[in-house]
């Protein structure tokens, strides 16, 4: 049974976004991140991942310097290199190369000890659709209330 320990969500990427595939990639990391990440000081606001080179890259993506690492800390925003298959990779080209798609991390966490982080192939919402998900929500959320004083009263 793989134990998952989730250090970062993204906290607007089901708002913003619709996921339409989800990956999970090992990431190449430095010592002082894998301590940082450990710590959970960690964000995925503005993070974005692309394809360059046959190689997956995770862009913008802030890991806090590891206090104790001195000169040996690590740059906080640098590109990090991804671990996927190739046919996973062939298949994100492809994605990505539609109009509309982009590639979001939705969380970092760690599986089995190893740093994992969990890609979205996802398009991005105009304002109206997320008006229009939010009156969705919302009538749904009037309908089980309602169904809920129903059978109260039964």
């Amino acid at each position: 049974m793989a134990r998952i320990q989730v250090v970062a969500t993204h906290p607007t990427a089901k708002r913003d976004y619709e996921i339409e595939e989800v990956y999970e990639a090992g990431m190449v990391l430095t010592g002082t991140e894998v301590k940082s990440l450990r710590r959970g000081s960690c964000s995925l606001k503005d993070g974005f991942a692309h394809v360059k080179n046959g190689e997956v890259f995770l862009e913008n993506v802030y890991i806090a310097p590891y206090e104790e690492g001195n000169r040996y800390n690590h740059e906080p925003r640098r590109a990090r290199k991804l671990l996927l298959k190739k046919r996973e990779i062939a298949r994100l080209i492809g994605k990505t190369e539609q109009r509309g798609y982009t590639l979001i991390p939705l969380k970092i966490y760690f599986k089995n000890g190893y740093a994992k982080v969990e890609l979205a192939v996802a398009k991005g919402l105009a304002k109206y659709d997320k008006r229009e998900k939010i009156k969705r929500k919302e009538q749904e959320r009037e309908i089980r209330r309602a169904l809920r004083e129903f059978q109260k009263g039964r």
